[in-house]
């Protein structure tokens, strides 16, 4: 018995065993550590497109590192991503290596070149990660950030930023990633950045979304009010969709927080709003997303934002520009 109307389980297909392998280590001229990845990806298939997932800061140890976000990273490649995971120098797992090494301590610019670094070495990766070699299609990349990631993956998509030590504007697009996903990122700088972490981060509210063109999914909790930056609300998260030019998606989830239901790690306790069904809803929304851009006419996007957006209890809401 056929029918005409795809489901929610068979668009994004049935998951596949996966293959987690870390470190792996590319040495990088002028970083004060060796630049450490974790690989992901599922156990067969070919052409596998590459997701490349900016943690964030966050109060954990381990989690703003290559070993967090797993609840995201394991979904994505049991459905067919190769997800390249890299420990930036904001990590406190590195805090006592780089406390004191130039760019300290948001290191805005070396989190976007590590990106960067990643393409320019990805055979290295496939030939280091057992069974990779010849899978990953180079010509599919896109970047996932979640927090201060989402604020690396904003630059990487083309935002500006406006450099607090020289004045200048800097754009550090990469234009290898051809689309990307803005998880609880940060918003806007100005009069609406006045929290008392403004002056700590001042990186943060120098960022320009006008010039960020490239395709992009924009994720905000409706409860994820950022006092200690602005008294702008859960709006503030929405600027990069909002001031953005298009082609640009907002999905805001209904209830969510700063953790968006626990997407950092598995029962993580900093997860202010755990919810296992937020975080798979938006696992399959976002990898329905990603597949719907880097493999244009497939109808994975559409077919999930109707199964989770309507019905008696939505997980969240869905507009676009």
């Amino acid at each position: 018995m056929s029918t005409s109307t795809a489901t929610s389980t068979d668009v994004l297909g049935a998951p596949v065993p996966v293959l987690s392998f870390s470190p792996v280590v590319l040495p990088v001229a002028g970083r004060p550590v060796d630049l450490q990845v974790r690989v992901s990806a599922p156990a067969t298939g070919t052409g596998l497109p590459v997701i490349l997932l900016s943690h964030g800061h966050g109060p954990s140890n381990n989690l703003s590192s290559l070993n967090g976000y797993a609840p995201l990273a394991n979904f994505w490649a049991a459905h067919g991503f190769a997800v390249v995971q890299p420990t930036h120098l904001t990590s406190r797992t590195l805090s006592h290596l780089v406390a004191d090494a130039p760019g300290a301590p948001d290191f805005w610019r070396s989190r976007a070149e590590d990106m960067t670094h990643i393409l320019d070495r990805l055979d290295v990766i496939e030939r280091t990660v057992p069974q990779l070699a010849g899978r990953i299609d180079p010509t599919k990349v896109a970047v996932v950030g979640h927090s201060l990631g989402g604020f690396t993956a904003a630059l990487l998509l083309g935002a500006g930023l406006n450099d607090p030590d020289t004045g200048s504007v800097v754009h550090l697009v990469e234009p290898r990633i051809k689309t990307g996903v803005l998880l609880a990122a940060p918003g806007r700088g100005g009069d609406v950045l006045n929290g008392p972490m403004a002056e700590q981060w001042p990186i943060i509210g120098a960022v320009d979304f006008s010039t960020m063109t490239a395709p992009a999914l924009v994720v905000v909790g409706d409860k994820d009010d950022s006092r200690h930056f602005t008294d702008m609300g859960p709006d503030w998260h929405a600027d990069p969709y909002t001031l953005a030019p298009g082609p640009k998606t907002l999905l805001t989830l209904f209830d969510a927080e700063h953790g968006l239901g626990g997407i950092a790690g598995y029962d993580a306790a900093e997860t202010t709003d755990e919810n296992p069904g937020r975080v798979a809803a938006l696992a399959r929304l976002t990898a329905a997303y990603l597949s719907a851009q880097l493999h244009p006419g497939t109808p994975t996007w559409p077919n999930e934002c109707e199964a989770l957006t309507t019905g008696p209890a939505p997980m969240g809401r869905v507009e676009s520009k």
